[in-house]
């Protein structure tokens, strides 16, 4: 069964971090059309956070169309998203690992990953916008 993390670090709200991680899931294909999400009480239990978080969480991803609470049944995937092609995905899994374990290894924290992610990303995304 899919559960949620959170990181309390990230400065994401919770409510935000359930909405990404079904969105990746989804890209990932690791839920698809059917799949049941986590009652919301038992992402409060594994999550320690109020209700209304999960609530407005689930009501996002019903808006985008990506899911449909059912009265007594619960939450479903209803929504989909074009996942990454296994290939594509197992290959650039392996070099984004090895990627990453290069950046332990010389040293970087999570900060420092997170931002020099985020700036490649920018300047590749400049690339190909030029």
């Amino acid at each position: 069964m899919f559960r949620f993390r959170l990181d309390a670090g990230s400065g994401v709200p919770p409510y935000l971090q359930i909405v990404h991680q079904v969105r990746q899931a989804l890209l990932m294909g690791h839920l698809a059309v059917g799949d049941r999400l986590p009652t919301v009480k038992d992402a409060v239990g594994d999550l320690a956070v109020n209700p209304n978080t999960v609530v407005k969480a689930y009501r996002q991803l019903e808006h985008e169309g990506l899911v449909s609470a059912r009265p007594g049944a619960g939450t479903f995937v209803v929504g989909e998203v074009e996942p990454v092609p296994a290939a594509a995905r197992a290959k650039l899994r392996r070099s984004l690992a090895q990627w990453l374990r290069g950046a332990y290894e010389a040293g970087l924290d999570e900060a420092m990953i997170d931002a020099m992610l985020a700036d490649t990303r920018q300047a590749v995304r400049a690339e190909r916008a030029a």
